[in-house]
């Protein structure tokens, strides 16, 4: 969330920096620093009429105990009745205020980040830049298959089993395919936390509405994401039930006894208790992580904090459709390795290049052909100020191989701090907000879709990288039983 006062003391910087973010006409007028000033004058206006009424009660009530003191009834009754004028603008303002905050907070929530100036203007991926490639495109004897075509030909790779138990976009991998998999996240975690320092996690899977909100899924991604119903079956069952007594009670309402109906109390309570304790499934540990920071202030001398988590992710993708539909790419169920790093403003920058390093480590490791881009302002995601893309070389999508995004590294600044409270209390003792990093250590699925697509043999057999083989039981070749 973006710093009101920085935008009252800014407007003009305000809207040339998100007039650089890929924002539709309408968002342009309602995020413009017009729209939201005249939000925030209007509550400052009402604080102040607060304010005044409040410092005149206070004056009012000095002013009464002297009239009584005296016997001045007349100031008495004047007095007693400005008071009671001051109660009703008072209770009346408090009450605008609430209603303009909440105005504004749900204004603010919405609104992107504000991008460094040296990220590169555009407004969608065909502005972004390319940083630097590793390694080079395989050549092959024989036509390289796709992933879906490679489980197929093993029989480990099974979308059609996975449909009948979840539905489209999830898979069952078995055997060979499900250990490789295991292989390269374990490989991952190992490499993140004995050779780049990060600490692991195992954190919650589901978590809170103002968890989602912290790093910026919610409010404006609620649809990508999928939420528990908890308590669903009993809450329905229980209402069942209710519309069975009422029915019992129609009979004795003909007979004009309406004493036992339910009250609307009642009912309010059972649907406000029952059916709204809800929790979302993480569409990446960089929720779980970064929300570990909330309402605290942290010693500075603990930064930079950095952590990383193996986790299942789900993703309704809602903006998706029709992308990827077959295949592993874009699933509703995957497996990632997260990085996240907490830090000071000082060395947020500077955290965000060593996290692309330690990133590419892993497709360094694995010989992956890939490259880094750094993406554009309109292509950059809510909470980012700037954005790199690490896409893998894979040579069986398309025609010929393609790029893929198989990691994104991002620095956020205070953005999500602000929506966290999330503090640190530097030298000087004065608390001020931490800045926040994410970054995928990579996609566990894609990373298993390179290996396949890049280790392919002309058997459909695949060969496991050196690095992987430790975690394999040495094993070299994942081969048809």
């Amino acid at each position: 969330m973006l710093d009101i006062k920085w935008i009252r003391e800014n407007p003009a910087e305000f809207d040339r920096q998100l007039g650089r973010r890929n924002l539709d006409s309408e968002s342009k007028r309602r995020f413009s620093s017009d729209n939201i000033l005249s939000i925030d004058n209007r509550r400052r206006a009402i604080i102040r009429v607060n304010e005044e009424a409040l410092a005149r009660r206070k004056a009012a009530a000095k002013e009464n105990e002297i009239a009584r003191k005296n016997n001045d009834e007349v100031a008495i009754k004047r007095l007693t009745d400005e008071a009671l004028e001051l109660k009703t603008t008072i209770a009346t303002t408090e009450k605008e205020d609430k209603a303009a905050a909440k105005e504004l907070q749900d204004l603010l929530a919405e609104i992107p980040n504000l991008p460094f100036d040296e990220v590169p203007d555009g407004t969608d991926e065909h502005g972004n830049r390319l940083r630097h490639v590793f390694g080079s495109k395989r050549n092959y004897s024989f036509a390289a298959k796709s992933h879906i075509d490679l489980g197929e030909t093993l029989g480990f790779m099974d979308f059609e089993t996975a449909a009948k138990l979840s539905g489209s976009r999830f898979v069952v991998l078995k055997k060979g395919l499900a250990r490789l998999e295991r292989a390269i996240g374990q490989f991952m975690l190992d490499l993140h936390t004995t050779g780049h320092g990060y600490a692991e996690i195992n954190p919650p899977l589901l978590v809170r509405d103002e968890v989602m909100f912290g790093t910026g899924q919610l409010p404006k991604f609620e649809e990508d994401q999928f939420q528990t119903s908890r308590g669903m079956a009993k809450a329905l069952n229980k209402f069942r039930a209710e519309i069975g007594r009422l029915t019992e009670k129609l009979d004795v309402l003909a007979e004009g006894d309406r004493t036992e109906l339910p009250s609307v109390e009642e009912k309010d309570d059972f649907f406000g208790t029952e059916l709204t304790q809800n929790l979302w499934l993480i569409p990446t540990a960089e929720v779980s992580l970064t929300n570990l920071v909330r309402e605290s202030i942290l010693d500075e001398k603990q930064l930079p904090m950095r952590l990383t988590a193996l986790t299942p992710c789900f993703r309704a993708e809602a903006g998706a459709a029709g992308r990827d539909t077959r295949g592993m790419i874009r699933q509703h169920q995957f497996t990632k390795v997260e990085l996240v790093s907490i830090t000071t403003p000082e060395t947020s920058k500077d955290e965000l290049e060593r996290m692309l390093s330690c990133a590419e480590q892993v497709l360094q490791k694995l010989d992956l052909h890939y490259r880094v881009m750094t993406l554009c302002a309109g292509d950059m995601g809510f909470s980012s100020q700037k954005t790199y893309d690490i896409e893998v070389w894979m040579p069986g999508q398309g025609e010929g191989g393609m790029f893929r995004e198989i990691s994104s590294c991002s620095v956020c600044g205070d953005f999500q701090a602000r929506r966290m409270d999330a503090r640190s209390r530097g030298p000087d003792g004065k608390p001020r907000f931490v800045h926040t990093l994410n970054g995928s250590g990579t996609a566990v699925g894609r990373a298993l879709i390179a290996v396949m697509e890049t280790y392919q043999q002309e058997d459909g057999s695949i060969a496991v990288p050196s690095v992987l083989q430790p975690y394999m039981g040495g094993l070299k070749v994942v081969a048809r039983d």
